[in-house]
């Protein structure tokens, strides 16, 4: 089933991207004749393939030693920890899930890897919970209140922290603070997570979607449902060979010490950062959170060089994994940026959007992603190059990639594990999330950064 509902999302994101990706090249190849800039329109091809691979090299070291990390926090209790936090508000969110059913402990553990970053980790729980909420609900094919809401909070994709894949790009683009996204991005995901559950409140009782049997019902009977899961311990996904069998009053010691002296040398360093005009506080983030993640790790008897190894192996595959589609984008916007359509639609843009303070640079980013995350990875890439990652420009699409999931894959693949047809207001939650985030990233930049240049 899962495997089923993965193809169907992978067709609905590649259908759209063939569109994108055909008229991109099209467009550019029939303006590029136009206008008599055919020899620039070829070389563009070149350039686009070669700066793709270039950037999947810089960005494989840092996601294999970002991901390492994660892994390492992961099997040390941090999602769980993260979990439990969030269990009570959850369960005042989706007043009729009862709490003791599957479906509640499958959100718990996907909205948990979802705050702490593992999006990948989070696919999993967030398809057995949709799969749990079907059994509930009393109308086949379409969406109950429970899952519209919890669709739209995914969609949204509120994570607490640093957003590595982004910050691993503008480590790869030559960024002399590639965290300094950070909290712009945080700000832009928590502004489009309120959104989207204040839309789906605002529009789950409108008659347009409104629907008689929608609601989940708590006395309904489960189908067969098997036993919920342990929000502290299900997830764990190291077996004991990750795991330090037993502590010595030694190694006990030195996590002891280690525990204390870290954080006290993190302060130290963001009081130095605050209190010297040269300084940055924004440089201390990353060595801080390196050092908080390998100490969950240790804290939790984890095998820590060995589990590093497995995540670091694991970003490898994903840097591989994302060459072709850096390929496929980078070349087509290289193209599009050498026939001249792209500077033609941004001068004639800039009137409209210059007012508001957003560079109508931006606005490609925006448009794509939320119709494709690959597509508008590529597109933030690309941007990155062209006008610098610490430039206003770049550091706007850094926090527009973070401040949404990709709305339009987000609900193929989640309502097709549900089996779920009439989706009711589940698109129009997640697309108002897509535009608070868009606006809250521009205001988050402006607050941190300045005024939008160039």
């Amino acid at each position: 089933m899962r495997r089923l509902t993965r193809a169907r999302a992978s067709r609905h994101d590649g259908g759209v991207l063939d569109m994108i990706w055909a008229s991109l090249v099209l467009v550019a190849t029939v303006w590029a004749c136009l206008t008599g800039r055919t020899e620039a329109l070829g070389d563009a091809i070149f350039v686009g393939a070669r700066a793709a691979v270039d950037l999947a090299i810089g960005l494989g070291g840092a996601m294999a030693f970002f991901l390492g990390l994660m892994k390492i926090a992961f099997d040390g209790g941090l999602r769980e920890a993260i979990a439990r936090a969030i269990a009570p508000l959850l369960r005042r969110l989706f007043p009729e899930v009862p709490a003791d059913h599957p479906a509640m402990s499958a959100m718990v553990m996907n909205l948990a890897s979802n705050v702490a970053g593992l999006g990948n980790a989070a696919t999993p729980f967030g398809l057995k919970a949709m799969e749990e909420l079907r059994h509930l609900s009393i109308t086949p094919g379409v969406a109950t209140d429970a899952m519209v809401l919890f669709v739209a909070i995914n969609a949204s994709a509120v994570t607490l922290l640093p957003p590595l894949g982004t910050i691993a790009v503008r480590a790869a683009a030559g960024s002399t603070a590639p965290a300094a996204i950070w909290g712009p991005t945080l700000i832009a995901t928590t502004c489009s997570t309120l959104a989207a559950v204040a839309a789906h409140y605002a529009l789950r009782s409108r008659p347009r979607f409104r629907h008689a049997d929608a609601r989940v019902g708590v006395s309904v009977a489960r189908e067969a449902a098997p036993p919920a899961l342990d929000p502290a311990g299900a997830a764990a996904s190291s077996d004991a060979s990750t795991q330090i069998p037993a502590a010595t009053g030694l190694s006990r010691g030195l996590v002891g010490v280690a525990t204390f002296v870290v954080p006290a040398a993190v302060l130290v360093a963001l009081w130095r950062a605050l209190t010297s005009p040269a300084a940055s506080a924004q440089h201390v983030l990353i060595p801080a959170v390196v050092a908080g993640l390998l100490l969950v790790g240790l804290r939790g008897r984890v095998r820590v060089y060995q589990v590093f190894i497995e995540g670091a192996r694991e970003g490898l595959e994903v840097a591989v994994r994302i060459v072709p589609y850096l390929v496929a984008m980078l070349s087509a916007i290289a193209m599009l940026r050498a026939s001249g359509l792209l500077d033609a639609t941004v001068g004639a843009l800039r009137p409209l959007v210059g007012p508001l303070g957003i560079p109508a640079e931006v606005l490609p980013m925006a448009l794509l992603r939320p119709l494709s995350g690959s597509g508008a990875f590529a597109v933030m890439a690309e941007t990155l190059k062209t006008h610098g990652p610490d430039s206003s420009i770049g550091l706007l699409v850094s926090t527009i990639q973070g401040s949404t999931e990709t709305t339009f894959y987000v609900l193929a693949l989640y309502f097709g594990a549900a089996q779920v047809r009439n989706v009711r207001h589940a698109l129009a939650c997640g697309l108002i999330a897509d535009v608070a985030g868009f606006a809250g990233a521009v205001v988050a930049c402006r607050l941190f950064f300045g005024a939008a240049g160039g």
